[in-house]
């Protein structure tokens, strides 16, 4: 994903550039890129409005759901008591027409935000390439996964990598951490995810094996893989190194264990371990970008939003800010 830092008006050119940028590289037509355009600029806007801190992250996506643009926002500001209000036509309370966040609404395909008082404003918009203004008014169902994946600032590459396969009415999700950041960890994790995707039916602890052994060429890094059986209700996770990955069922959290080592270069042990998993419960795994010692009990309401933005939160509030940083959410799909 891009970051663009948002705080003071003449960034939020930038940031419609950028995402226009990334619409381009998905073959938007002028229509839908002009909805693109609308997108970043209003939630630019209201970020350098009203926002501290403002940033905005421009990625795509690709699920169940659709194909397009991904633009999330993202302060540190006073927050929102009432989003109803935040949301309806005419409220404002900086003095403009109070259209914003409504017009990013009816522009996308799936809209979702979050916000406490004290703890800042997340919002997400995903813009498709096909739905017009008219039916985007009735929202995509939320998809069963969203990440949040950013380089180190001053990068241009990020060296992590994730993937995410269906199977069997579950899921299979792996998240690499190349040795470092750069070019050089972002071809090992890179290679992670190729040996991934020939060996992604294949048992969890195989599947590392098979990523630690395709990595011998690489400088290696942490890898996990996870996955999730629902005829047995049961998530099966492995790791090497610090991907670390944690089940929130009924808002309790259960840390999941990651061995010590790195793909590709020293392994002692593989070993699975399972967790029971639920049609509540959810999925995170993280770089080691993000602390470990991240929680959601400060946000109520979270659990239950889309799966980026859920990513985008924890992205925002527990970065170490000197390293790749990558997020991942998996759950089952709201029906």
């Amino acid at each position: 994903m891009i970051s663009v830092p948002v705080t003071e008006a003449s960034q939020v050119a930038d940031a419609r550039r950028r995402a226009n940028g990334v619409a381009q590289t998905l073959g938007f037509d002028e229509t839908a890129a002009g909805r693109v355009a609308i997108v970043a600029t209003e939630l630019a806007t209201n970020l350098v409005k009203y926002g501290t801190n403002g940033e905005v992250l421009l990625g795509t996506f690709e699920d169940e759901t659709g194909t397009g643009v991904e633009i999330i926002a993202l302060d540190r500001g006073p927050g929102v008591v009432n989003l109803a209000d935040a949301l309806r036509d005419g409220h404002s309370t900086g003095g403009s027409p109070g259209t914003g966040l409504g017009a990013v609404r009816r522009q996308s395909l799936a809209f979702d935000i979050a916000a406490w008082p004290g703890r800042g404003l997340a919002v997400l918009a995903r813009v498709s390439g096909t739905t017009s203004k008219a039916s985007a008014s009735e929202l995509s169902p939320i998809p069963r996964f969203g990440a949040v994946a950013v380089p180190l600032r001053g990068e241009v590459v990020n060296g992590d990598a994730y993937c995410i396969r269906p199977h069997d009415g579950g899921w299979t999700a792996l998240v690499a951490d190349g040795l470092g950041h750069g070019p050089l960890a972002a071809q090992a994790s890179e290679a992670a995810v190729r040996v991934f995707r020939k060996h992604e039916r294949e048992a969890p602890g195989r599947i590392l094996a098979a990523v630690h052994a395709g990595l011998g060429h690489t400088r290696g890094g942490a890898v996990s893989v996870a996955r999730y059986e629902p005829r047995r209700g049961m998530l099966v996770f492995v790791g090497i190194g610090n991907v670390t990955g944690a089940v929130i069922t009924n808002g309790v959290i259960k840390r999941l264990v990651s061995l010590p080592g790195t793909a590709g270069v020293v392994a002692r042990r593989i070993q699975e371990f399972e967790q029971p998993f639920t049609p509540r419960s959810l999925l995170v795994m993280c770089s080691d970008g993000i602390g470990t010692s991240w929680t959601l009990d400060s946000y109520p309401g979270l659990l239950a939003a889309h799966p980026s933005l859920i990513a985008a939160v924890i992205y925002r509030d527990f970065a170490r800010g000197r390293d790749d940083t990558t997020v991942v959410v998996v759950r089952e799909p709201t029906p």
